[in-house]
This record gives structure tokens, C-alpha cells and sequence, in this order.
């Protein structure tokens, strides 16, 4: 099946979602609701990656994707050394040691051969593009490969060396902007950014940003759209493996707000504004290196329930998302697009 074809008998993606919150049982779920669930390789070893495709086979989806992070530039020995300097205070908060700054390729080439042994039916990129050469050998196995977007001009680039569709991701999402240019990256409102991504390819487009409605998709789906994507709308599901106090978070009227940080990890993401965020005002690029330098000092907090010292990744549009399970939420999405007028 085409992805086209795909998407027009699923128009509703579950978002991959790196750290733990996309689960087998979550993309499961989404699946047997007639959605499109997704696993996160991003963090995960490659063994650990192919363990999750086997268990989302296991419970038996048809439709799933597996998303991987494309490496990035070298970050600049100045800025790392600076930043681990501004998170020795966050050390002495949460007793746990800063972590060492490694540039690492997070196992690009062997995740990308473990999809192609492992045929699976989507293979998404975040962060950049991969050569054409890597989307042809999953095309080759029958995969169909999607391009995380945030410009018109990144989408061109990804249908140029061979993409099958894009991911048009607003500024709305939470979580990490997959601007290929991190620095330089799109910061554009979805609606405005799908209309530009329609307008500029001729392959599927799935907007991601901010969703948490049916008729938030009705919307994008009458600007273009072949699909949409929700990541937020899914976190606080029970299916779904974020810590307790991140989806707590969520609807805790304490936290009323998102922001885009770089201080996590030296790439710009959405979250729900914390102590974290609003002490490291700074602006980074050094990814991976500061992920890994703050990854002991967020294990900490998590295990102590402090919301103050994790990456609470959220989108804008947060506080409508549920604690139902995935199912549900797929069945209330399509209730709400009736509604407006939309059969998803």
C-alpha cells in the first residue's frame, strides 16, 4: 500500500515521541483504532529499537512507523564547556553529577540497516534528511519513508532525494523542532507552514503542531493536509510510557504555559514552563552533547518527582489532553471531525 493510500484510510499519525512516551502498547492501540501509531528510536540502542518492532508485531498492528534521528553538525567546544558550567547548579539541587558531552550519531547507520531488515511499514527522519541513497534502500524493501519538515525549502529538499511524504511540524508541537537548521530552522504557525508545504511538493503532507481536536484536524486536513499528527493529545494516555509527574504536569493548573527552550538538550523543544526553564534562559546549539550532559541531573528529578528539574515536553495546546486510553481518544477525534464536517 502506498503511503498515500495509507493515509487516506488513517488519517490520524501518533506522533513518535523520544524518551520513553511512545510505547508498543501505545502504537498498538492507535493502530486498532484505525490510526497510525509510531515508535521513538531516537535514545534507544539499536537492540532496544528492534525489541519494540517486535512487540508492536507481536500485538498485532498492521500500520506503524518507526521514527530516527538524523545526526546533526559538531557543537562547538566552547559553548559545551560553558553550558556544563551553568549546570553545576542543577547538579548540587538534584545530587547527581553532570553528565559527560558526547557527540554521538545516536547509531545512525545501524538503525537505519535494523529498518531495512525489519521492512517496516513507515520509517520517519527527524532532525535533518538522509541521502538518497538510505531512503532508497527502504523504498526497496517496501517502506515508505516521511520527512519531518519545519520550511518549504526543507520539504523540497526531502522529495528531491527521493521522500514518499512530509511532516509539516508548526510551532505549536512540543517537544524538539525538527528544523534540518536548528539555528536557522522554520518557526512558522502550522496552518501558514502546511499551506506553504502543500503548495510546494507534490507528495502527502501530515501536519504536526499543537492538535488536540477533531476539529483542529478538520482544519489542516481542509488546508491540504493528507493527515495529522498528535503527540500531546496521546501523552497522558495510559498506553503511553511518560513518568507520572510529566502527565500529571499536564493538567496541573500550576503549570499554565509552554515555552521553547534549548537548555535541555542544545536543540530548540516545546514544554511546559518549569524552575528549569525559566533559570537556563540560555540558547545553546550543542546537540546531542548537552542531552547528554543533563540526561543523570532529568533521571534525577524523575525519580524524585520533580517537576521543576524535568523536560516536561508539551505542545501548545496541552490542557486538552486526557487520561483515556489511546482508543478512545482516536474515537472522540473522529466524533469531533464529524462534527465539522470531516470523516477521518
Amino acid at each position: 500500500m502506498s503511503l498515500t493510500e495509507l493515509l487516506r484510510e488513517r488519517p490520524v499519525v501518533q506522533a513518535p515521541m523520544a524518551g520513553g512516551s511512545s510505547t508498543p502498547a501505545l502504537a498498538a492501540a492507535v493502530d486498532r483504532a484505525g490510526g497510525i501509531g509510531h515508535l521513538a528510536a531516537g535514545y534507544l540502542s539499536p537492540d532496544a529499537v528492534r525489541d519494540q518492532i517486535r512487540r508492536v508485531r507481536e500485538a498485532g498492528a498492521e500500520a506503524f512507523g518507526v521514527n530516527v534521528f538524523v545526526p546533526g553538525p559538531s557543537s562547538d567546544p566552547a559553548t559545551v564547556r560553558a553550558h556544563r558550567l551553568r549546570l553545576e547548579s542543577e547538579s548540587g539541587r538534584q545530587g547527581a553529577a553532570v553528565g559527560e558531552p558526547v557527540h554521538d550519531d545516536d547509531a545512525w547507520e545501524a538503525k537505519i540497516d535494523l529498518l531495512v531488515e525489519a521492512a517496516v511499514p513507515v520509517a520517519g527522519f527527524t532532525f535533518g534528511c538522509p541521502g538518497a541513497a538510505v531512503l532508497a534502500r527502504l523504498r526497496a524493501v517496501g517502506t515508505a519513508t516521511v520527512v519531518t519538515v519545519t520550511t518549504a525549502e526543507e520539504a523540497r529538499t526531502a522529495v528531491e532525494r527521493g521522500a514518499d511524504g512530509v511532516c509539516a511540524q508548526g510551532l505549536e508541537a512540543g517537544g524538539h523542532r525538527a528544523s534540518f537548521d536548528p539555528v536557522r530552522g522554520g518557526d512558522r504557525p502550522l496552518l501558514d507552514l502546511v499551506a506553504d508545504v502543500v503548495a510546494a511538493v507534490d507528495v502527502p503532507v501530515i501536519a504536526a503542531g499543537g492538535l488536540m481536536t477533531g476539529e483542529g484536524i478538520a482544519r489542516v486536513l481542509g488546508a491540504g493536509a493528507a493527515a495529522a499528527q498528535l503527540g500531546t493529545a496521546f501523552l497522558r494516555c495510559p498506553e503511553s510510557g511518560a513518568n507520572p509527574a510529566h502527565k500529571a504536569a499536564l493538567a496541573d493548573p500550576a503549570f499554565d504555559r509552554t515555552a521553547v527552550t534549548w537548555a535541555f538538550t542544545g536543540r530548540p523543544a516545546r514544554g511546559l514552563v518549569n524552575r528549569f526553564i525559566t533559570e537556563h534562559p540560555e540558547r545553546p546549539y550543542a546537540y546531542p552533547d548537552v542531552h547528554h550532559m543533563t540526561k543523570p541531573l532529568r533521571a534525577a528529578a524523575a525519580r524524585a518527582g520533580d517537576t521543576g528539574g524535568m523536560a516536561l515536553w508539551a505542545g501548545q495546546g496541552f490542557r486538552l489532553a486526557s487520561e483515556d486510553p489511546a482508543g478512545e481518544v482516536v474515537a472522540r477525534l473522529r466524533r469531533e471531525a464529524a462534527g465539522a464536517g470531516v470523516r477521518i
